[in-house]
């Protein structure tokens, strides 16, 4: 008996105990995830008064920040102070958590602030401190920077590609080092040592921007890497400054002079400091990279490698002094986007001898980067490594569309046994690897992914596995293409920042990815190229002087992306910052339309690019006019630029671009639609643009919808572009044909989404016909790795799976679910990973009943709203009342605060 009660006492215990923990974790209350200009705990920003957001953390159901209070010092001991602080916001009344403006006391360059913060809610709980978190200022001034540019000294000028340029200094420290910063960056592309090792993982700085003007510098903490007698170096290739660029053989288009810029802060625990920098005692030489290329690839001599050319005591003496270099430190700014790095390793599935005796590898995933290969060889031998996104239909290695570009590395052998070779300054796209000079093992040969270190943040999943390979799809072609800048395609001779493909796709990027920062840096450089007279280049950097400039659905970027960041994460600095080129871009269509409102001046348009096309007659009209095209986008920027105004409280500036904007309409409503609700333009594209982008007048609408949806019930597939394609599914949901989105979606016949999925793509095409179904590929101009087409990705999360952002609540602060079963799908899961916290949209249907899981993080709310059903039919797991149930036209809305609901009704 007493062993029993023993047992009972301890089960009492533990149930205590349980209750207990059960009882706290109700009720704790956390902040956690401080981040500061979406970054955690960066350094070098150049950023006067940055944004600071954190998150909350509660196991409690309806939790909303009431008040919160930041405290910011110069070291954490003082933040424990009253006196020491930077900036004490005491107790601020406010919901809001996220891009709250530093306002305490101005920092200077090189100063770090430790920040913490507290918070209140709505049950009455404060929370304990944040862990701190901290900042710190870059170089803040242009005459900070004591270091000089420097450069190889009479270095020969040449028609093609130059070796790559190494640089040394040595330098002693002989006190104690408290800490150590290095700002450096180059004209070309860099990579920096200290001590024989890499000071960081970042690939290709300085980044890619307006090279004329404006250059980053990246900032890197070394205070771990310091010894007492230390030698700093440096590799500079080509890169985008000088080396080939575009598809015109264009090269040296920034400047044709390679430039490095190293400024190195050491800190004594003494109080004092010491500065290294680049001047002429540096010195410099040639190497082994013979040529490093991003379109032609990169050629290594192992044979004249340095050992320990960039640590101490390294003999120099053949090394040249470098010169001076007379170039602006005006235009240098840090870089507080998202650096490139690699991000997955991957191995061959398959290896390949082709039909002509060829060995190729097979990645079985095209990507974006590099292959490193292991081999032994005698000194001299000479492997080559050659890059292809597909095999032909013969199964040979294909490489037509990579047209100029040659992609080709090569690695000249020691001969000292096994030897390891990947390139520095080159990146390819592809799937396949032929290697000649040798015969590996697919062990020995690795895909090493790059791009801009891109945090994921979004997924979707359901039922159908086609469906989810092409959103595997969409997410590879948009890690695979937003590499500093977001590329058009990355594997042949043009990888440069296309407006149009960025703009189309700018929502669906911000679901799969935080894009935040990554777009920032990218639309200050498309402020600075774009014309006086508001006029925006078809590139971005524009390294195309402009060519075709200020083409409708292109050029409109400058006003849709900006809107696409506030609305995904709430940010009105951007707005704030764009809002001058958004103006520009506006007035430039304006005036070209002149007095009748509308863009038909013979102005240069892509249109809708690359839409279906077929021999047969019955596609004659199916291209939609450009004019109508350009009136329409006229239309819509012009109305975003209205509802930008009135959120930057632009009052008057928000009714005047109101008023054209409906003017815009009319004229529209006049030109091209007939009294019966017909465009003149009787195509996919006009209607989805007309009906999208509210051009169609209220009693037409269902008329245009008709013509609309009759159309695609004619074809029975999609006809559009570039253009028309993004908005064609959500567009018939819209009017309420969810039936042929749903058909367009699943079609797996050319031309549809699924057809590349059969056919074994990993990436998204850039034709519909990109490889048609005998196997034959289109020559020119053809890539296997675009991402515009894409954009579908934001239907099916916003649509599909139900998960959408409220514009009148952006950044997630308030969440609209809204699923929309159908296509024979039986499940579809959304979740997202918000500046708040996650978000969960998921249903199921199993058993006749449909089972909806919802998930809504702390500080925000939401409403979900079902189709087909009643109230009184609808369970959910919570206490929730039936008091925030609300009939709505086709369903049922509720109402919900923060929490993990599960919601169930019987189907009809």
């Amino acid at each position: 008996m007493r062993f029993i009660h023993k047992i009972t006492f301890l089960n009492f215990l533990l149930f205590l105990t349980c209750s207990s923990n059960s009882l706290l974790a109700q009720q704790h209350l956390e902040v956690h995830k401080l981040v500061c200009e979406y970054h955690n705990n960066p350094i070098g920003i150049d950023i006067d008064v940055p944004r600071l957001s954190w998150q909350l953390l509660s196991g409690k159901e309806n939790v909303m920040q009431t008040a919160y209070e930041i405290r910011v010092a110069y070291s954490l001991s003082a933040l424990n102070t009253k006196t020491e602080l930077l900036w004490d916001t005491g107790k601020i009344n406010s919901d809001q958590s996220i891009n709250i403006v530093y306002q305490g006391t101005p920092l200077k360059s090189m100063q770090r602030a430790y920040w913490q913060v507290r918070i209140w809610d709505n049950k009455n709980n404060v929370s304990k401190w944040s862990t701190p978190a901290f900042w710190e200022m870059g170089m803040l001034n242009t005459s900070d920077w004591k270091a000089s540019w420097i450069t190889m000294k009479d270095e020969a000028k040449s028609e093609t590609s130059l070796p790559s340029q190494y640089y040394r200094k040595e330098f002693s420290t002989n006190k104690t080092v408290e800490s150590a910063r290095v700002y450096a960056t180059s004209l070309g592309i860099y990579q920096l040592f200290l001590n024989g090792e890499k000071v960081s993982n970042q690939q290709f700085t300085p980044g890619f921007t307006s090279y004329k003007k404006r250059i980053q510098y990246q900032t890197y903490d070394v205070t771990s890497m310091l010894k007492k007698d230390n030698a700093i170096g440096a590799i500079v290739g080509d890169g985008w400054y000088r080396g080939y660029l575009g598809w015109d053989g264009l090269r040296s288009y920034y400047g044709d002079t390679l430039g490095l810029l190293v400024q190195l802060q050491v800190n004594y625990s003494d109080g004092t400091s010491e500065v290294i920098t680049t001047n002429n005692s540096w010195k410099t030489s040639y190497g082994p990279i013979l040529k490093s290329d991003i379109y032609n690839g990169e050629t290594y001599d192992a044979r004249l490698e340095m050992t320990g050319w960039a640590a101490n005591g390294f003999n120099d003496a053949n090394w040249k002094q470098t010169s001076v270099l007379d170039h602006s430190k005006e235009i240098l700014v840090a870089s507080n986007g998202l650096p490139v790095k690699i991000t997955e390793e991957i191995k061959p599935i398959e290896t390949i001898k082709t039909p002509k005796g060829e060995l190729v590898f097979d990645l079985g995933q095209n990507i974006v980067g590099w292959a490193q290969i292991k081999v032994r060889g005698k000194k001299g031998d000479t492997i080559t490594l050659k890059f292809a996104e597909v095999l032909d239909k013969d199964g040979n290695f294909f490489t037509t569309n990579l047209r100029a570009a040659e992609a080709t590395d090569r690695f000249i052998l020691k001969g000292d046994g096994e030897e390891t070779f990947q390139p520095h300054f080159t990146f390819h796209g592809f799937r396949f690897i032929k290697v000649e000079g040798a015969t590996p093992m697919a062990d020995d040969i690795t895909g090493m992914v790059i791009h801009s270190d891109m945090k994921p943040t979004g997924t979707f999943t359901c039922s159908d596995p086609l469906i989810n390979q092409l959103q595997s799809n969409i997410q590879w072609g948009q890690r695979d293409n937003f590499l500093d800048i977001p590329t058009d395609c990355p594997q042949r001779d043009e990888r440069v920042g296309w407006t149009g493909d960025a703009q189309v796709f700018s929502m669906t990027a911000g679901f799969n990815f935080d894009v935040a920062s990554f777009y920032t840096k990218w639309l200050k450089d498309l402020a600075l190229d774009q014309q006086p007279n508001g006029e925006v280049p078809n590139v971005i950097p524009d390294m195309w002087n402009n060519k075709l400039g200020g083409a409708t659905g292109w050029a409109d970027a400058a006003v849709i992306v900006p809107w696409t960041v506030y609305q995904t994460y709430g940010d009105v600095r951007i707005l704030e910052q764009q809002y001058e080129s958004m103006q520009a871009w506006v007035g430039y269509m304006e005036r070209n339309a002149g007095d009748n409102y509308l863009w038909d001046q013979n102005r240069w348009h892509w249109g809708d690019w690359l839409a279906y096309h077929s021999d047969n007659p019955d596609y004659a009209g199916s291209v939609t006019e450009k004019d109508l095209i350009a009136t329409a986008y006229f239309k819509y920027s012009t109305t975003l630029l209205s509802q930008i105004a009135d959120v930057l409280g632009k009052t008057a500036d928000a009714e005047k671009y109101k008023t054209l904007a409906n003017n815009v309409k009319q004229a529209f409503i006049q030109e091209y639609i007939t009294p019966n609700g017909r465009l003149l333009s009787h195509t996919q594209t006009a209607y989805a643009l007309a009906l999208s982008f509210d051009l169609v007048p209220e009693d037409r609408i269902q008329q245009a919808a008709n013509y609309f949806a009759a159309d695609v019930k004619k074809f029975g597939h999609l006809t559009t572009g570039f253009l028309g394609t993004p908005l064609l599914c959500s567009t018939l949901s819209s009017i309420g044909r969810d039936d042929l989105a749903f058909m367009l979606l699943n079609r797996k016949e050319y031309p549809s989404w699924l057809y590349p999925v059969t056919q074994g793509a990993t990436t998204i095409w850039e034709r519909w016909d990109t490889q048609k179904p005998d196997g034959t590929i289109i020559d020119g101009m053809n890539s296997f790795n675009h991402y515009a087409y894409g954009a579908i990705g934001e239907w099916l999360y916003n649509h599909v799976a139900g998960l959408s952002i409220d514009p009148e609540n952006p950044g997630y602060k308030h969440i609209l679910f809204n699923p929309h079963p159908g296509g024979g799908l039986t499940n579809a899961t959304a979740e997202f990973k918000s500046m708040y916290g996650n978000v969960k949209s998921a249903w199921k249907i199993e058993n006749g009943n449909f089972t909806y899981h919802v998930t809504i993080p702390p500080n925000t709310t939401g409403t979900v709203t079902l189709q087909n059903t009643n109230v009184s039919d609808v369970s959910l797991n919570s206490g929730q009342s039936k008091s925030e149930f609300f009939k709505t036209e086709k369903g049922v809305g509720i109402k919900l605060g923060s929490g993990i609901y599960v919601i169930s009704y019987p189907l009809k």
